[in-house]
């Protein structure tokens, strides 16, 4: 079973995923982390996207197709992924057929005010890369290696404002794309909220 999450940067799609893929055993498949991983290591497929990646724009397909196809044939791979970050238009949701299918589609609906604040706030430890938030965080240090907290460029206010206008243009047509596989749920503050129906409605699908 291949999932996608769906919703704008904000809306709390890395927290939801990482509950599914406890409880379900679904393989977080997050182009943006398999880029990120890629700048890290000094690879010249991710430092291209990065390029992309900053100004808040989407990676072009055949970046993306690269290393996603790479990540998909791994044999953790097999019993099923959940896609975050990819696929992001109705080009790259076309392109995708070619590799696997999507079953369903789980939609996060958060105001796009709240998906500023909490962007703007957040902040990615330099070493091991766990996130936090200033407004329930005081420490410039990680608490879990002890790496200095940084803003990443891709959370400046007009790299936000860039992203969000792209979803709402070019990712967002894909909820009628898959219309007939959608569930949508509310972001709610508090992530177990969020995440209960979600839980049903997968436990549903295995009955």
């Amino acid at each position: 079973m291949n999932i996608l999450l769906m919703g704008p940067q904000g809306s709390g799609k890395g927290t939801l995923g990482n509950k599914i893929a406890r409880d379900f055993g679904l393989v977080p498949v997050s182009t943006g982390d398999l880029f990120r991983q890629s700048i890290a290591k000094g690879e010249k497929l991710g430092l291209e996207a990065k390029t992309y990646m900053d100004k808040g724009l989407l990676v072009p397909i055949e970046l993306t197709l690269g290393i996603l196809a790479d990540r998909l044939k791994q044999p953790d791979c097999q019993k099923g992924v959940m896609f975050d970050g990819f696929p992001r238009s109705i080009e790259q949701a076309e392109a995708l057929k070619k590799i696997t299918d999507i079953d369903h589609v789980i939609l996060l609906d958060v105001p796009k005010e709240t998906c500023i604040q909490r962007m703007i706030g957040r902040r990615v430890c330099s070493c091991c890369g766990a996130i936090f938030n200033v407004e329930t965080y005081g420490s410039e240090d990680c608490d879990k290696c002890g790496g200095k907290l940084v803003q990443r460029d891709d959370d400046k206010l007009d790299a936000i404002k860039t992203r969000l206008e792209v979803y709402e243009k070019t990712t967002a047509p894909l909820i009628d794309f898959y219309a007939d596989r959608v569930f949508v749920v509310k972001g709610q503050e508090d992530p177990e909220d969020t995440y209960r129906p979600v839980n049903d409605f997968l436990k549903g699908l295995k009955k």
